[in-house]
């Protein structure tokens, strides 16, 4: 027989709590993506370059990164360096495998946009005399955002869902750590866990419409 009772009251009291740990959500995944998409930019050359000692090293990070659990990437950034004396805090290890993770996938997602763009865009800016990097810089990596900015924006949706698994390493600051302190003190389970579900959903959906709004105002033609 089902005798849960709800106490919504209960919950609606712990949403300011809830609300901070969203703020420090979105700290984490704004600086992993950040964080991210620099690396990325790295991997995605070294992954066209012909040299295999850059092109090596690059690729598995790249296969690492999106071919084993993040989750696996967050214990050995908390408890594998640990073993060789490096200890990072929760805060630190969950950064810095949501990073690697983030920055394994982008890499792809970069490397597929340089692909799309014609040859003929470098040759163009070196005849006029751009120097090698400043015709990547100025011509080739604007039309690479522009056409991996959609596709960036879903990593961003996942970076926000991968900080919750920094419970598993000791992380009690963000919404999902806030979330499982909460429920331990009161536990109202289903209540805390929905609100914390909500709010997720609400910033994943502000993201990618925000995205949206976004890319039509800067993408029109």
């Amino acid at each position: 027989m089902f005798t849960y009772t709800f106490q919504w009251r209960q919950a609606w009291q712990k949403i300011p709590l809830l609300l901070d740990g969203a703020l420090v959500t979105l700290e984490i995944a704004l600086l992993s993506m950040a964080m991210g998409v620099v690396f990325a930019v790295i991997l995605a050359v070294a992954r066209n370059s012909k040299s295999r000692w850059i092109y090596a090293p690059a690729t598995v990070w790249v296969e690492v990164a999106r071919n084993t659990p993040a989750l696996f990437q967050i214990y050995m950034a908390h408890f594998g360096l640990g073993s060789f004396g490096i200890h990072l805090s929760p805060y630190i290890a969950l950064l810095a495998g949501i990073t690697f993770n983030n920055a394994g996938y982008l890499a792809e997602t970069f490397r597929g946009a340089l692909r799309a763009i014609p040859g003929t865009q470098l040759r163009a800016a070196r005849s006029l005399g751009m120097p090698q990097v400043q015709a990547f810089r100025l011509v080739i990596m604007p039309q690479m955002f522009r056409i991996a900015f959609l596709p960036t924006t879903n990593q961003m949706v996942w970076a926000i869902l991968m900080t919750s698994l920094g419970v598993t390493v000791g992380m009690n600051t963000d919404l999902a750590g806030v979330t499982q302190d909460i429920n331990v003190r009161s536990f109202r389970t289903f209540e805390i866990f929905a609100l914390a579900a909500v709010i997720y959903y609400l910033i994943a959906k502000a993201v990618t419409l925000g995205a949206r709004l976004l890319a039509r105002r800067m993408f029109r033609y």
